[in-house]
């Protein structure tokens, strides 16, 4: 499972394009739907499509994600 690490303020997520909605972050397509969230335990939803992919690479490339195992 990929989640935002805990030394990153949520807030950098705007500048990838992210919208805060209460505590859930939501990255929309041209479409408006919703392909890519971050949850308020930081935890990131599966892309639902390319640009969601895309958006989940340059947060890694960013260095804002790490690899956590399910509980």
């Amino acid at each position: 499972m990929l989640k935002i690490k805990d030394n990153v303020d949520l807030k950098e997520l705007e500048k990838f394009g992210f919208i805060k909605d209460k505590n859930i972050y939501h990255y929309k397509n041209i479409f408006d739907v919703t392909v890519l969230m971050v949850f308020d335990n930081r935890k990131i939803s599966n892309p639902t499509d390319d640009n969601g992919n895309v958006i989940l690479y340059d947060l890694i490339h960013a260095g804002l994600v790490e690899k956590v195992e399910d509980k």
